[in-house]
């Protein structure tokens, strides 16, 4: 449980605050900002999962996807610490669940960004908190999709919407 703000900070607004599932609206969309991948990203990523396989890790492989590709795992969760640290941060309860469908590889040297767009947006029995549905659209540099995914998130609810007894 948070304690009151002190008197000067009563009433002003948190910066980097997430929207709350109120402020969602079905239809909605919102931009990511851009990352590119690179090669300490892909080292350090596999190193810390475990996903030490050669395609990722010997520069002079070739594989069938050409280039050096990184595990769409990486690139997801580019995408998500995106949408964390601009959307959800603070508001963000629970990822529920997600659907993946990869269009075409990602390599060092790609830029990333999505596009997120709110699909479902309810409230749950006790309305301090929302279910909302997304289709997260991932491009690179050229505007050619790489990833898509939908997700089901629990978001909490604004303070002064919730009743107090």
């Amino acid at each position: 449980m948070q304690s009151e703000p002190s008197a000067p900070n009563r009433g002003a607004t948190l910066l980097g605050q997430g929207l709350f599932w109120q402020e969602m609206q079905v239809g909605a969309t919102f931009r990511t900002y851009t990352r590119t991948i690179t090669e300490t990203d892909l080292v350090s990523f596999v190193t810390l999962t475990g996903m030490l396989d050669s395609g990722f890790l010997d520069a002079t492989l070739v594989g069938p996807m050409g280039g050096r590709p990184v595990p769409g795992a990486l690139t997801l969760s580019i995408i998500e610490g995106f949408i964390i640290q601009s959307l959800i941060r603070g508001t963000g309860i629970a990822m529920l669940g997600y659907t993946l469908e990869p269009l075409a590889p990602v390599h060092v040297g790609d830029t990333v960004h999505a596009i997120v767009e709110f699909t479902g947006v309810r409230p749950t029995a006790k309305g301090d908190k929302g279910i909302v549905d997304s289709t997260i659209t991932i491009f690179n540099q050229r505007a050619e999709p790489v990833m898509r995914y939908s997700s089901r998130r629990m978001i909490a609810g604004h303070p002064q919407a919730v009743d107090k007894p």
